[in-house]
């Protein structure tokens, strides 16, 4: 799964790269979170992200204020970080003392991608492209980490889709998103 970082992550940065400073305040299909508030939990969270890529213990941060600048950053430190094979093995920690095992981590930090990706896009009036091949895969971590998601109110309840649905509105709907979410 390391090689799909990059594929992942270019999607995403160009969603960003083009969010103007007037939609930073439009709502978002993440319920608690406006386009701004996301970013900024993307930037809080995102050190400990790579930290445990690179298995040290980064907790989060605040976020800085110049936010386009500092989100490229990230976006160049998780494809660094993730796109090490040893990034993918053994465990690691997330901000915390609590290992976990790394390509659960890397699966989630795939899936952050794409979802709050999604997020920004649908806010923003975007629509942006992953390949089939980050998408599939990320299909069965969506899946994996659903129920715990929505124990931890991190997801939402499951929004149905049909089996036969996109990879990526299959990912959506397990992540209590509803693909077809308009401002």
């Amino acid at each position: 799964m390391h090689t799909l970082i990059t594929q992942t992550v270019e999607p995403t940065r160009d969603v960003v790269r083009t969010i103007r400073d007037e939609q930073l305040g439009a709502p978002t299909p993440c319920r608690e979170f406006d386009v701004k508030a996301l970013v900024d939990h993307l930037l809080q969270w995102g050190p400990a992200l790579v930290g445990a890529a690179r298995k040290e213990e980064v907790g989060p941060v605040e976020p800085p204020k110049d936010w386009r600048k500092a989100l490229d950053a990230h976006f160049d430190e998780l494809v660094t970080g993730w796109g090490a094979p040893a990034a993918w093995e053994g465990t690691t920690r997330m901000g915390g003392p609590t290992e976990f095992p790394a390509p659960m981590i890397g699966g989630m930090v795939l899936a952050e991608l794409v979802v709050h990706g999604w997020d920004l896009a649908r806010a923003t009036g975007q629509s942006p492209r992953w390949p089939e091949e980050v998408l599939r895969p990320l299909v069965a971590e969506a899946r994996g980490m659903a129920e715990q998601g929505r124990q931890m109110g991190i997801f939402g309840p499951e929004v149905p889709v049909p089996a036969d649905a996109p990879s990526l509105d299959r990912i959506l709907g397990l992540t209590g998103r509803d693909p077809a979410w308009r401002p």
